[in-house]
């Protein structure tokens, strides 16, 4: 269903009971709704809780806005590590206010927010922005955003800022799948078979680079979030991989550390992404931090 909210139209899904608790899934950087797996989200389902999935802006069915011109990445992302201001499409407050804009429209007060690598730096920002309306923050496989921390290899950094060879479906599965297949998880390794099936579908749903480097420019733009984040006051959980390669455990660590009273759970195994292994040991500790 699309819904209205920071004037937008987000793609939303729901699932489980209308009166459960309610959990808000946001999800990372130029990745759809589907790409919360079903047996992440079903446990959630079967313990009684109201599970809300959505689009985020400029990516799957929700609203583009490529209105807003596509930014030099390369050029963003020098003068941060400079220490100079970065100039942005939007923010990822402005990320945050649409979440919390979404939880409006669907008249819910209070949800537990679990964010996912970006979503997990979303919702971040929703607790420092609106603390009363999360009952829990967990952030999974994401960052605190503070500038000394280690980045991705050199390999999956080709790959992130890489295109494929052509316009075609075979060419951007292809190139797509290759990424996930760099910064999967090497304990939890994914069949190519069913990454190329769950890779074209999403593609088939909706492809929208563009979107996905706006979204690059506002996390590289966010450089005060760390500093900030010792003023959360919510009960937070942080999930992160030992193996990831993509946003290295340190950056785990460093959230854990900085927001008060987090606990941090690291992964023996886990990349960055979600496969039935990897969720099956996210599940126990996220479940008793929704309790």
């Amino acid at each position: 269903m699309k819904v209205q909210a920071n004037g937008l139209a987000f793609e939303v899904e729901e699932s489980g009971p209308p009166g459960g608790p309610a959990v808000l899934l946001v999800m990372g950087l130029g990745m759809q709704l589907i790409a919360w797996p079903a047996e992440f989200v079903e446990p959630l389902v079967a313990a009684g809780y109201r599970v809300i999935r959505f689009d985020n802006r400029d990516i799957g069915l929700s609203d583009y806005l490529d209105h807003l011109g596509t930014p030099n990445i390369l050029w963003e992302s020098a003068k941060r590590r400079f220490g100079l201001p970065v100039r942005a499409p939007y923010q990822l407050h402005d990320l945050a206010a649409d979440a919390i804009g979404v939880l409006d429209m669907l008249g819910i007060e209070q949800a537990h927010v679990v964010g996912a690598s970006m979503g997990g730096m979303v919702a971040q920002r929703m607790a420092l922005a609106a603390p009363q309306r999360l009952r829990s923050l967990t952030s999974i496989m994401s960052s605190s955003g503070a500038r000394r921390l280690p980045g991705p290899t050199p390999k999956v950094q080709r790959a992130l800022l890489g295109r494929p060879r052509d316009r075609s479906e075979e060419a951007i599965v292809d190139h797509a799948v290759h990424l996930f297949q760099l910064i999967g998880s090497p304990g939890f390794p994914v069949p190519e078979s069913e990454l190329r099936r769950r890779v074209q579908a999403a593609v088939r749903r909706s492809y929208h680079p563009a979107g996905a480097l706006r979204q690059l420019t506002a996390i590289v733009a966010d450089a005060q979030r760390a500093n900030e984040l010792e003023r959360v006051r919510v009960p937070t959980l942080v999930l992160h991989g030992v193996d990831d390669p993509l946003v290295p455990l340190a950056c785990g660590e460093d959230t854990a550390k900085r927001i008060p009273g987090a606990r941090l759970v690291a992964v023996p195994g886990m990349g960055h992404d979600l496969p039935p292994g990897v969720v099956e040991r996210l599940l126990p500790p996220l479940l008793a931090h929704l309790g």
